[in-house]
């Protein structure tokens, strides 16, 4: 018995470090994004809000920022409608395609985004949409897709096909089998696979600096721009907006598949 308490406290200890371990860097990231200077030190030796005052009179950072939006919900849409469907179908009809498809779906995963931001460099220029939202939309897509295709197999493998036989010897169509039989069940993994494309979106740097054009520049590419002159404490306080937004959408997803759990905390 006493054993089986040390383990876990040793095991708790030893998680609890390894986590502390990979939060700080984003620690420094916070702390260093209200210094003073102009140079990036840790720890400061004086704090302010001066960088953040500086970046809401800055539209170069304010249009990274509205264009890091963009690409984000544009590519979450595209990215949850393809993973959801591709994922629902071959739960439909796992034959010979189906077993194909998976191999297949990971292969953008395997491939470095470097090879993969020059090649669709080169072929969205010859389509004519070089660098463009859509173009940036598209790369980031063909990552986010697999992630959301993923997560909504693990959600259909534990659904109840025999709601959706039910719903069809009632008569309903495959749209409606799918609106009221299927989707209330797996909306809490659909909006789960949303918020993981629109994160990996939102970080994505290598595809988006072969893609982009100074109008269409998203955060992460503006930040290495600015990190390549100078160590500036701005890149801490727009990685720190990033940080805040990631964490929104933790909370919000945790919440959102949690809410039975919430609302009987809550009575």
């Amino acid at each position: 018995m006493h054993r089986e308490r040390l383990e876990n406290a040793l095991f708790r200890a030893g998680y609890l470090a390894i986590l502390t371990f990979m939060l700080l860097p984003l620690a420094v990231v916070v702390v260093t994004s209200f210094a003073e200077s102009g140079n990036l030190a840790f720890p400061p030796e004086h704090y302010s809000l001066v960088h953040y005052r500086t970046f809401v009179e800055e539209t170069h950072w304010l249009l990274a920022f509205d264009n890091s939006l963009l690409v984000g919900v544009g590519t979450t849409i595209i990215a949850t409608t393809l993973g959801v469907t591709a994922a629902f179908g071959h739960e439909i009809d796992d034959g010979r395609a189906g077993q194909v498809l998976a191999p297949l779906v990971l292969i953008p995963l395997l491939i470095p985004p470097i090879i993969l931001g020059i090649s669709m460099r080169v072929y969205f220029v010859r389509a004519g949409i070089g660098a463009s939202y859509p173009s940036i939309i598209l790369a980031h897509t063909l990552w986010a897709t697999p992630l959301v295709y993923f997560v909504m197999r693990s959600v259909f493998s534990r659904f109840d096909w025999q709601l959706l036989d039910a719903a069809k010897d009632l008569g309903a169509g495959p749209i409606r089998s799918f609106v009221y039989a299927v989707l209330p069940n797996v909306k809490h993994g659909i909006f789960v696979g949303a918020l993981l494309a629109f994160i990996i979106s939102l970080q994505e740097f290598v595809m988006a600096l072969f893609l982009s054009s100074r109008s269409t520049e998203t955060i992460p590419v503006v930040a290495w721009t600015q990190i390549r002159q100078s160590l500036d404490p701005m890149v801490s306080v727009v990685s720190t907006f990033l940080i805040i937004i990631s964490l929104i959408a933790i909370v919000i997803a945790t919440i959102a598949t949690n809410l039975d759990w919430l609302s009987k905390q809550l009575s």
